[in-house]
């Protein structure tokens, strides 16, 4: 940006110093100095399409490289090896096919603007010779265009350099602005609705939901959880089950009816509000670099040893927190520890936070059969004197629901409906 205005200040200045002097060899300067603007900027019209291409090709070539690395041991046992190496190869094609052709297009800015500077100082010469063997000006005033002629190319040159780099920036910006151009999530500012530490009444009042409005998942549905139930959501894979929790959560709005807690739509809570009653252990756990403390504890306040020793100690984990160099204080890699172990620190998190409505998505999916049975007690434990909702297929976990939810799945239509 300190090039372009100091550039176009320069451009200017020396435009109107010219035109002071004599117009005729001003606007024969600049005339020759415009054609080479124009020129530029057809060069720029058909270089950007290859810039935005070079993005595109770029992160596929990025992406493919994740996918593999991340799954390394899985394409080692398929044998994919030779497979991903194609793929690469063609993408990396495409990728060096845009990179060239950008970078020559992008490359002939600077040397066209150069011969424009040197073609309009030689166009002022000559009109300025003319003029001169005419007597119409002096051969101080041909000099002295001699050097404006310079001072107004040179930022032309400089605009032409930085718009190689704006080319690429504005290639990689695209993507930025879609993602800026996504709708934000609504202002909450002015609901007033608040609730403190939930009885546990959970009602869905004939719900209806889709992803889109062309297929509708939920269809009218009906149901009420009293304090402290356990209910259980079951069906086939696909039919709903983990959108009827996020619905609940409010991940999404409710295309029709409403979904109260203790009285209160949920739409008329804050998503803080309303996430604060809740704790959640889903099938797809989530861990970040840090101490096992920060984990466990992750936004809840003044958290003490024995209540992680508690809730360690019903999840099974107390064997590896003892296992640790420094106990709870111990900095973790997401990738130093298993996935049963995952799940289980998401699990304890759950029971750290204390909150007085659960969900839990396939809770035990990650674990053994001994430490499935000692979660589960733990489970059972926790959510005594809890509204829970709990998403699972294997019939150990929901034998003890007060209330089960049917999704049915329309396998034809792709959709599915509760009951």
């Amino acid at each position: 940006m300190s090039q372009l205005v100091s550039g176009v200040a320069q451009l200017v200045g020396a435009a109107i110093v010219m035109f002071a002097a004599n117009w005729q060899m001003a606007l024969a300067g600049i005339a020759t100095a415009l054609l080479g603007m124009w020129l530029s900027m057809g060069v720029i019209k058909r270089s950007q399409p290859y810039f935005a291409h070079q993005q595109r090709a770029l992160a596929s070539v990025d992406s493919q490289v994740e996918e593999v690395m991340g799954a390394l041991d899985v394409v080692k046992v398929m044998n994919g090896q030779q497979g991903e190496r194609q793929r690469f190869r063609q993408r990396n094609a495409t990728l060096y096919d845009a990179v060239w052709k950008s970078a020559f297009l992008s490359g002939m800015m600077m040397p066209l603007m150069t011969f424009i500077g040197n073609f309009a100082y030689v166009v002022v010469c000559i009109v300025g010779g003319t003029l001169a063997l005419e007597g119409t000006i002096s051969f101080g005033t041909v000099v002295a265009f001699m050097i404006y002629i310079r001072l107004f190319t040179q930022p032309l040159q400089t605009i032409a350099q930085a718009a190689t780099s704006v080319q690429t920036m504005a290639a990689a910006s695209d993507r930025v602005f879609d993602f800026l151009a996504q709708d934000e999530v609504s202002d909450e500012s002015e609901k007033t609705a608040h609730i403190g530490r939930a009885a546990g009444n959970v009602e869905f009042d004939h719900v209806r939901f889709g992803y889109d409005s062309s297929r509708e998942i939920i269809h009218d549905f009906s149901a009420a959880a009293k304090p402290g139930q356990k209910v259980a959501i079951v069906g086939p894979t696909g039919a709903g089950k983990t959108t009827l929790v996020n619905l609940l959560m409010r991940f999404y709005e409710v295309d029709g009816g409403s979904i109260r807690i203790d009285g209160t739509s949920t739409a008329d809570l804050t998503r803080a509000n309303l996430r604060d009653q809740f704790a959640m252990v889903l099938q797809d756990t989530w861990f970040f670099q840090g101490t096992l403390r920060e984990n466990i504890a992750f936004d809840t306040p003044g958290v003490t040893d024995a209540q992680l020793d508690a809730a360690c100690d019903a999840c099974g984990l107390t064997g590896y927190v003892q296992s640790l160099p420094q106990g709870y204080d111990t900095m973790l890699e997401p990738d130093s520890i298993s996935a049963g172990q995952h799940q289980l620190i998401t699990i304890a998190r759950a029971m750290v936070k204390d909150a007085p409505l659960l969900i839990l998505d396939e809770a035990t999916s990650s674990v053994d059969t001994r430490t499935e049975l000692k979660v589960q007690q733990a489970m059972d434990t926790l959510m005594r004197g809890r509204t829970s909702f709990v998403i699972a297929h294997r019939l150990s976990t929901i034998r003890n629901a007060d209330l089960i939810l049917y999704m049915g799945g329309r396998r034809r239509e792709g959709e599915g409906h509760a009951r």
